[in-house]
């Protein structure tokens, strides 16, 4: 029979004879009765309780029949399992008349569009930005002398936001099956197996630009067509249905959009807007990026194991409670041995994020440490139109900001955290950084009183595990703006548009995820949707 045990504890160095060994000792058993044992879920157990470190893995192993399990929530007998449905490729008998386009090449725009093609659609996916390799020459310029090109940037392009950053793949979806098939896909595309059943798991931008360009091409082998440098102006509703859309000034005619447009094309969303699609504004969350020395994360998570080959480089996440003074605070999008990096998708607006490669081996981490924003927070206008996009002139206000304190050459604005405690800004920034294209600024200049307010006590109690900070040398970068969309389009139970039929919303643009995964999944549930529609 097959059981699946948890909580099996193994060194860092071990090899497979160990796990059997520590399976049947949970069992009670022999080793020589286990066989085909297989790992399906791994991670690190680092809790101070503990002498060393250990892997806590989850195994599914073949025993005899007769056995007897002991009682224990640990171990349990696999029953046959059944294939969900949305594992299913359902097949569309023939090609539709017009072509089911889907709009945005990041995590969700991809993963749909391969679940059409493998339904037989031959989806016609548009992305305004560049292919990866011209894309990641546009960066490359952007980085280097501050050249922006607001189609195709850190932002918009192949791949999406998240082709620059660590590409985690951490998930709180209970659509397991979905994320299964997401990293399956991953996989299939070049990435190590080992995201299968890590806990963490994460791809890193240089192996994340391999792995995309294989997804395209498995994309077209399937059926489905990629057009690049194809922004979307418009769209044609008739009678509250979609009728076509406009792409680079010219009509095409279809029925069925899927929008994956990710959160930065602002744009888009006002396009929408002002074409009655019914959009509402809803929370997100602001801050700064911290950075430190990733030696003392290393110490502060592992301690004395710190550089063990088989640890890397530490991860932390971190949470302050909101009291009745100040509003809750979280970290978000931590990279370990990463580097800080500059965004922008318009002139004269700058963000900040993180990256770091396959290998986490930079001499710093990074994570941004973010307040929530609600509505109430931003004046709301007037104009029905606008209500729903107010968030956007919120972001925008720290944004330009940010450009402006940065010197206007998409330098970042920075601080030491003890000048940003204090409000005793210097002139000099440490030269023992990841982004050397930052300048000393007054991030009070930049960032909202509550905001400030929240991070100023914040900040100390949270980093208060980690012994040996120093203030003067850790830096803030601001603004962290764009962590995840201040809106939402607005869908019915059929996965829909409430306000045009045959517009299907999906991602974390649309306000329906919050990270690589989340937004993969939900590309393959607005694909089935599609699908059913038809």
């Amino acid at each position: 029979m097959l059981i699946k045990i948890r909580q099996i504890l193994l060194p860092l160095d071990y090899e497979d004879n160990d796990i059997k060994l520590a399976a049947a000792a949970k069992l009670g058993c022999s080793k020589n009765i286990l066989s085909a044992v297989k790992i399906i879920r791994r991670s690190i157990d680092a809790r101070k309780r503990r002498e060393a470190p250990v892997f806590s893995v989850t195994a599914e192993i073949e025993i005899l029949n007769d056995f007897i399990l002991p009682e224990d929530v640990d171990i349990e007998q696999i029953r046959e399992a059944t294939v969900p449905a949305e594992t299913n490729i359902r097949k569309i008998p023939g090609k539709t008349n017009k072509p089911v386009i889907v709009i945005g090449a990041g995590p969700s725009g991809l993963m749909a569009a391969l679940v059409l093609a493998e339904a037989g659609l031959s989806p016609l996916l548009i992305e305004r930005g560049a292919p990866v390799k011209e894309r990641t020459l546009q960066v490359s310029q952007f980085w280097k002398n501050g050249t922006l090109n607001p189609e195709s940037n850190v932002l918009f392009g192949e791949g999406g936001a998240g082709l620059f950053s660590d590409g985690k793949l951490t998930s709180r979806s209970k659509n397991r099956s979905g994320v299964r098939r997401f990293l399956e896909t991953l996989v299939k595309c070049g990435a190590e197996e080992d995201i299968l059943i890590d806990a963490e798991p994460h791809l890193g931008s240089d192996l994340l630009r391999q792995i995309v360009q294989s997804f395209r091409n498995l994309i077209e082998t399937k059926g489905g067509e990629i057009r690049f440098n194809s922004c979307l102006e418009g769209i044609h509703i008739e009678k509250k249905k979609l009728a076509g859309i406009i792409v680079n000034g010219k009509e095409i005619e279809t029925g069925h959009c899927l929008l994956a447009c990710g959160h930065s094309a602002r744009d888009i969303y006002t396009m929408l807007a002002k074409s009655s699609v019914m959009l509402e504004p809803k929370s997100f969350a602001a801050g700064v990026r911290l950075e430190f020395s990733q030696k003392l994360i290393n110490r502060a998570q592992w301690g004395r194991f710190a550089g063990h080959p088989h640890l890397g480089a530490a991860p932390f996440r971190l949470t302050f409670k909101k009291d009745k003074l100040h509003r809750a605070c979280y970290t978000f999008c931590m990279c370990p041995g990463g580097t800080v990096i500059s965004c922008s998708s318009s002139h004269g607006a700058l963000t900040t994020n993180g990256m770091s490669l396959s290998k986490r081996s930079g001499n710093f981490g990074n994570a941004a440490f973010l307040v929530p924003v609600d509505p109430s927070d931003y004046q709301l206008k007037k104009d029905k139109v606008n209500i729903a996009l107010a968030g956007i002139d919120f972001q925008e206000k720290m944004e330009r900001s940010s450009y402006a304190e940065g010197g206007s050459d998409y330098s970042l604005p920075a601080a030491s955290l003890s000048g940003f405690l204090t409000k005793k800004y210097t002139d000099v920034l440490t030269q023992n950084r990841s982004w050397k294209k930052a300048r000393p600024a007054d991030l009070h200049n930049i960032l909202p009183d509550f905001i400030c307010e929240t991070l100023t006590v914040a900040i100390p109690k949270m980093l208060s595990f980690m012994d040996g900070i120093i203030p003067e040398e850790t830096l803030l970068y601001a603004a962290e703006t764009r962590s995840s969309s201040p809106y939402r389009i607005l869908r019915n139970e059929s996965g829909e548009s409430v306000s045009v039929s045959g517009l299907f919303p999906a991602g974390e643009g649309a306000g329906y995820a919050g990270g690589i995964v989340s937004s993969a999944v939900d590309g393959i549930m607005a694909a089935q949707a599609v699908i059913r529609s038809l």
